[in-house]
């Protein structure tokens, strides 16, 4: 049986200085579980309402062979470390390693930089569109939200668990990667229409904080300045929808 100071323990891990200090982080809902559990994350303990260890039996045998302890608690319990208003009844602890990048080891030919996104769901639906296009290594700066944030992991749709995502980066890891011929490329609103641009072999992609634009460090070094030409009246473009129709013309006119 689980205790109240473990319950306590557990929920405290919403906040980050907490995640950092533990190196743990906890995942809701059946996919992002199902995907941390199929994943070489290492999973600490899963909690499930009596509801859902009702309903998904089949939890308690992946448990069991991957030899996961597992703890049934009150739904009134679980909202206590549940993060959604509705959840689904299940959730799981991670531990993760902070990642070192190494510019000289990458084999990737487009890496894509967070400037200073701010916004959780933003960063986990990047993550998740940088997953679909198997961009597998993502650089988070320091000034951007942290990746493993509830709202961002929940928007990763288990896509955390596929990539290797280096954070708490500065601009000078840009120009270590422009030293080894990557091109560092950021979109704003003034920049060459991305329909005629021609990526280069080897690019650094920076999404930024789409209300602020990329930062002043980034745009001091960039190599080029690319745009979604805009035919509407609105004043911006989420930059998650932005991160997937750039990547997709990136990988697509080389």
């Amino acid at each position: 049986m689980i205790s109240r100071n473990e319950l306590k323990y557990y929920s405290s891990l919403s906040q980050k200085k907490f995640r950092e200090s533990e190196l743990k982080f906890l995942v809701e809902g059946l996919k992002n579980v199902e995907e941390g559990l199929n994943s070489h994350f290492n999973c600490e303990i899963i909690l499930v309402t009596f509801e859902f260890a009702e309903q998904h039996k089949n939890i308690f045998n992946h448990a069991k062979k991957k030899k996961i302890r597992i703890e049934i608690i009150r739904s009134q319990d679980f909202i206590r470390i549940s993060e959604t208003k509705s959840p689904q009844g299940i959730a799981a602890v991670f531990n993760y390693a902070k990642l070192n990048f190494y510019p000289d080891k990458t084999e990737s030919n487009i890496l894509v930089y967070l400037d200073n996104i701010s916004d959780p769901g933003n960063l986990g639906t990047i993550i998740r569109t940088c997953d679909w296009f198997g961009i597998n290594e993502i650089l988070i700066s320091k000034y951007s939200v942290d990746y493993l944030n509830p709202k961002a992991i929940r928007a990763s749709m288990g896509s955390i668990f596929h990539l290797y995502i280096f954070e708490e980066l500065d601009t000078e890891v840009l120009i270590d990667l422009q030293n080894r011929n990557y091109k560092i490329i950021c979109s704003d609103l003034d920049g060459k229409n991305l329909f005629d641009y021609r990526f280069p072999e080897k690019i650094v992609l920076a999404f930024s904080n789409e209300a602020a634009g990329p930062s002043e460090a980034v745009k001091k070094i960039a190599d080029d300045i690319i745009t979604i030409p805009r035919i509407g009246n609105a004043e911006s473009l989420n930059v998650a929808i932005a991160s997937g129709i750039i990547l997709s013309k990136a990988l697509t006119n080389r």
